[in-house]
This record gives C-alpha cells, structure tokens and sequence, in this order.
C-alpha cells in the first residue's frame, strides 16, 4: 500500500510543481485571446467552461487506455508503477501540454500542420497520412471492443457485426454534429463516471483487506510469464501508452484547444487530464496485481483468457461492487472506447480539412471528408481484432515520439529549455526503434541485434538535432 499511495503523492506533486514550470516555459498568457475566442465558427470552435472541457479532454484520451494497458501491463509487476509515475510526470503530461498549447499558438491546428511547421514539409506530409491512418485505426479498434463486449452481453439479440452497424451510427453522428450538442454534453457525465469507478474499485479493494502489491529490490523484476519472450525494455513502454504517453493525446489536445477561453487553463485541462489519467492507471494496475491475489496468478488469468483485460474488468466491478458494479463496467468498457473512437474520427475530420482547407462549417464538407474515413474504418473491421491493436500499439507510441521531437524543435527555436522534451524524445525513439525490431509483429530479431539497432537509431536522431542546432548557430553568426 506504501508503493501505490506514494506513487500517487508523486503524481499530484508532478502536477503542482512541474506543469508550472512547464507552463512558465511555454509563457502562457491569460490576455492573450485563443482561437475559440477569435475564430468561433459553431461547430469546433467553441468556448466552453474549462471543467467541462477538462472532463471531455480525459474521457477523450482515456477510453480503455488507462485500463487494459494498466492491466496488460502488470503482468510485469510493480516496476509498472515507475513508468507510469516518471512517464507521465516528464513525458505524457508535457507532451500532452504543448500540443495543446501549440495548438492554441497556431490558431487551433492540428498536431500534423504543427509538426510542418517546425519540422518541414516533408513531416507534414508523412504526419498527414500516418496520424489519418492511427485515427481509422483507433476508431475502428474502439468500435470493435466495446461489440464484442455487447455482441457477449446481448446473446441472442445482437450479433457482433449488428453492434458494429449500430456503434458506426453513433460515431456518424457525433463526428458531424457540432461539439456541444454530443460531445459536450454527455462526455462530462461519461469522464466523471470513469473517475468515479476507479475511486470506487480501489476503495473496495482496501476495504476487503486485499494484498497491495509494493516496489522493493526483490520486486524490481520482470515477473510476466515468459519473461525472456517479453522483456520489460521496450515491451512495458509499448503496452502501458495512455497510462504513461500516448501519441493519440497529441491529436485530441487540439480539440479542446478549439474549446478553451484562457490560455492559463491549459495547465490544468492538458498536463491535469494526463496525471488523472496516470491516477487511473496506477489504479487498475494495483487492483490487476491484487485482486487474483498475486502477479503470477494475474498471468494465468491472462493467460487463459487470451489477454483479453475485458473479462478482469467485468469480474473485478461484479466482485467489489455487484450490481452497481457491472452497470460501472459497462460504461467504463463501453462506453469509455467508444467516446474516444467517435473523437478520433472527428479528429481524422479535422486533420484532413485542415491539409484541404476546407472549412467545416457546412454540413456538406463535413460529409465530403467523413464519408471516406469511415469507409475505410467499416473496412478494417473485418480484419482481426489481434492484429489492428498490436500495430495500433507501436503507431501510437511512434507518433507520441514525432510529437516530442516536434516541440523539442519548437523550444530549440524559440531558445527556450528544450532539454524537457530532448530527454523523453531520446528515450521513446529508443523504445519504438527497439520494439520494431524484435517484436513477432516487426522483424523478430534477435535482443543483441535489435538493442544495437536501437541505440544506433537514437544516436542518428540525437545527431541530427546536434545538426540542427549547429546550423541554426552557424546561420546566427553569419547574419550577425
């Protein structure tokens, strides 16, 4: 119990002192007016109370997130607890800050045309297809969790491809409407829901007297099943995203940055939705390790259940809570992916008007770019659950990398400490260029080959800022 409730002193100490120092960094400016201000156009651009705007932020990046990669990843043990406490702290809620705040700077655009703008127009591009394409991604994987939930609890009623149709009816409507009218105004109530069973679980756990997990010398292990098949470097950093960093933030920030009146309300609804996040993550993480009772038996149950974290979700909230605790479990697992697939369809939405310059105003140009992007979603759910979520896991955390390297860039050039963001960047492109290379779903290869491969990738990278720097130097001396 030490672990978890220091974990989470360090987490509200993170936020109270770093996301100012962060914020001083940027120079947020409280008179200076933000694009939902200047550019209100009724549909995305649009002022909200910043509560509001704080709960939609977490319920957006949240979804199953904080849940199933907190649970996945405690099957490695309590050495969980640190990257999500220093991940979110130094990198997740500092990413999730400055796409945000950038957006703002930049007249509310998406985290593609800010990755242009600091980092070329060859980023641009890539950044245009491949943030598109995760978006698809993670609707499509948010449509096909919550029917196969459905398609189990309906039995009889609904077939999984029915609850697809009626899942994909949804997401048309609330990528289409303007923000207030769904979004708005139901997705307060869903995020404050998801924080309430996660304070209700853990009190439940505590209450029943359950063993709390602790991080000492003897814990400090990889203790997955398989250990040596799954190391914790990259592995625990691919599986625990939305817990630690995730790049999917990165393209939900700018949606609330369309939202928010005060630029001094960045701190709280961005770096704040993140360490909440982190909060529910370090949760769920604690209850995966207590409930069966130890990490061993948490693997079996895994294990037998093919990784599927739905089942420990459902049988954790029916055993603590009963009743109330399966209608918690529905709208926590239902109803949390499916309130962050319909806001990455809005954001593919927002994503590709802002690369045709195509206002959103009419409904007309709403349909003449949503209608494509959930084609091809309805395409991919025909493809296997497995495969779209293991891809979608490294792509998230590929983006977050480009996301850091972005605003790295972006501070070098306003000579600002770019060191907040150099670190984390050095560390997450480790982390994926490792991860691709020994992954079965990348190239398999063996750990000496695949670490070497890593280090001398992240060593390209680390040069190639070295580069910039100097050159961005050398072009000063000259002008001078």
């Amino acid at each position: 119990m030490v672990t978890f409730l220091v974990s989470i002193v360090i987490l509200i100490i993170g936020y109270a002192v770093y996301a100012l120092y962060i914020e001083r960094v940027f120079g947020a400016d409280e008179n200076r007016k933000t694009p939902a201000v200047t550019m209100p156009d009724g549909v995305d651009y649009m002022p909200m109370k910043w509560g509001k705007v704080f709960l939609i932020q977490f319920l957006n990046i949240a979804g199953l997130g904080p849940i199933f990669g907190a649970i996945a990843g405690a099957m490695w043990g309590p050495v969980a607890y640190i990257w999500i406490v220093l991940g979110a702290i130094f990198a997740g809620a500092v990413h999730d800050y400055f796409s945000g705040m950038l957006s703002i700077k930049h007249k509310g655009l998406s985290i593609t045309e800010i990755a242009g703008i600091y980092m070329g127009n060859f980023t641009r591009q890539f950044m245009r297809g491949f943030t598109v394409f995760l978006m698809i991604m993670v609707g499509t994987v948010f449509i096909m969790g919550p029917a196969r939930i459905l398609s189990g609890m309906t039995e009889g009623f609904g077939s999984m491809n029915f609850w697809i149709v009626i899942v994909f009816l949804y997401y048309i409507l609330a990528t289409m409407l303007p923000i207030d009218k769904v979004i708005g105004r139901f997705y307060p109530f869903f995020g404050a829901v998801l924080l309430f069973m996660a304070i209700s679980l853990i009190t439940a756990l505590l209450i029943n007297d359950f063993p709390l997990p602790e991080l000492t010398l003897d814990t400090m292990t990889n203790m997955r099943a398989n250990a040596e098949q799954f190391p914790i470097f990259p592995m625990l950093f691919i599986t625990i995203a939305c817990g630690a960093i995730s790049g999917f933030h990165a393209t939900q920030s700018p949606l609330m940055a369309r939202c928010l009146s005060n630029e001094k309300l960045g701190r709280r609804v961005f770096y704040g939705a993140m360490i909440t996040e982190a909060i529910v993550a370090m949760i769920w993480a604690t209850i995966a390790m207590s409930f069966f009772r130890g990490i061993d038996e948490l693997n079996q149950v895994m294990i037998a259940n093919n990784g599927n974290a739905a089942i420990v979700v459902n049988d954790v909230a029916v055993s603590l809570l009963g009743k109330a605790g399966a209608i918690l479990a529905l709208l926590g697992v239902v109803a949390a992916p499916i309130t962050s697939g319909d806001t990455a369809f809005r954001s593919a939405r927002l994503i590709v008007s802002d690369f045709v310059k195509l206002k959103q105003g009419p409904i007309k140009n709403r349909l003449l770019v949503s209608i494509p992007l959930f084609t091809i979603g309805l395409l991919l759910t025909q493809i296997n659950f497995d495969v779209i979520w293991r891809y979608f896991a490294w792509s998230n955390q590929t983006l977050a990398t480009i996301v850091l390297w972005t605003i790295t860039v972006y501070l070098a050039r306003e000579k600002k400490n770019f060191w907040i963001t150099l670190i984390p960047a050095l560390f997450m492109t480790m982390v994926v260029t490792t991860y691709i290379f020994l992954a079965p779903e990348g190239l398999g290869l063996t750990k000496n080959i695949s670490y070497t491969m890593g280090a001398v990738l992240t060593l390209v990278a680390a040069a190639m800022f070295g580069w910039f720097m100097t050159k961005r130097s050398n072009a000063k001396t000259i002008t001078s």
